[in-house]
């Protein structure tokens, strides 16, 4: 990781206006009952060393992992089991979730309806 090339990242993306992006829960919900996957990882594109973390496992979610899912330059995504990155994500400004944000209830209602 390049911290200060990511830090300049950040801050091009800040100001050209770019919308802060988060890790969609809800969709990431969704797409993981429709695939039933071993495992599923969040984390952000172009950073997934340092962001992304485990968030299902053998038919369970898990909270337990490092994730930091938000960014206004990079993109957050889900990787199934076969390392696909699939887009998902929301504006922040539309939702209460942020980067921390780990399986909201709405999410999880999904995940176990």
């Amino acid at each position: 990781m390049d911290s200060l090339k990511d830090f300049d990242k950040a801050q091009q993306a800040l100001k050209a206006g770019n919308k802060m992006k988060v890790f969609n829960w809800n969709k990431a919900a969704q797409i993981i009952k429709d695939n039933n996957p071993k495992y599923a990882t969040a984390g952000l594109s172009s950073d997934l060393e340092w962001t992304s973390g485990t968030i299902y496992e053998h038919g369970k979610y898990s909270t337990s992992g490092y994730t930091y899912l938000a960014s206004n330059w990079a993109t957050p995504v889900l990787i199934l089991e076969n390392n696909e990155e699939i887009d998902c994500w929301c504006y922040q400004e539309d939702t209460n979730w942020d980067a921390n944000t780990t399986w909201p209830e709405s999410a999880l209602k999904i995940l176990n309806g």
